[in-house]
């Protein structure tokens, strides 16, 4: 599916960064790396270069890693990018200054697993920035499928799951809030979502 998607010309969710992974760089004033998780066709991954980060990122599609790299190229910068099982990447633990996990929706049997790993790699005082689809938004998804999203409630996140998933972070920031998302052709419209930023404690 990724790759059909991601194969096409245009730019799937767009190539401008999600509008919180932006906003959420005056936390990354001191960061020197970070790792993107399912970074797609590489817009948040391509901003954070501009920004004078050095990005690993990966994802499971082959054409997303085209894109991406075709977006760097457009915008005259480097991005490392990895296409397979992340949990048989070769990323040492406590690498990372920051994590960005955008729309990054696992299924059920890893998404505990990802998410631990994910932590693991941050180093201490690392920043986790999150933003994915909330369980409150599937009415918004049955009304306008443009929006996008899981349709699995296992799959989306709540307050309580980010708490669940994460415990061993700081919560700096941890909302759920109505969006209006213009993100290329597959999240358009009014959509409920949770965004998260927690500090892995020293």
């Amino acid at each position: 599916m990724w790759n059909e998607r991601y194969g096409a010309e245009s730019y799937a969710y767009g190539t401008e960064p999600n509008t919180f992974f932006a906003e959420s760089f005056s936390w990354l004033k001191d960061a020197k790396n970070i790792l993107l998780a399912a970074e797609g066709e590489g817009r948040n991954a391509v901003y954070a270069a501009k920004n004078g980060l050095r990005v690993s990122a990966f994802d499971i599609s082959e054409a997303g890693k085209t894109k991406a790299y075709a977006l760097a190229a457009a915008n005259s910068v480097s991005i490392d990018y990895e296409v397979g099982d992340f949990l048989k990447m070769d990323f040492e633990p406590s690498t990372f200054d920051a994590a960005g996990l955008i729309y990054a929706h696992f299924p059920p049997p890893i998404l505990s697993i990802y998410h631990q790993r994910i932590v693991e790699l941050l180093k201490p005082n690392g920043l986790l920035i999150l933003e994915g689809f909330s369980t409150n938004n599937l009415p918004y998804r049955e009304a306008n499928p443009k929006i996008g999203g899981p349709d699995k409630i296992e799959m989306l996140f709540s307050i309580e799951r980010i708490k669940k998933e994460f415990p061993t972070l700081e919560i700096l920031q941890l909302e759920e809030v109505e969006v209006e998302l213009n993100e290329g052709l597959y999240h358009q419209g009014k959509g409920k979502v949770i965004r998260f930023i927690g500090r892995k404690k020293a």
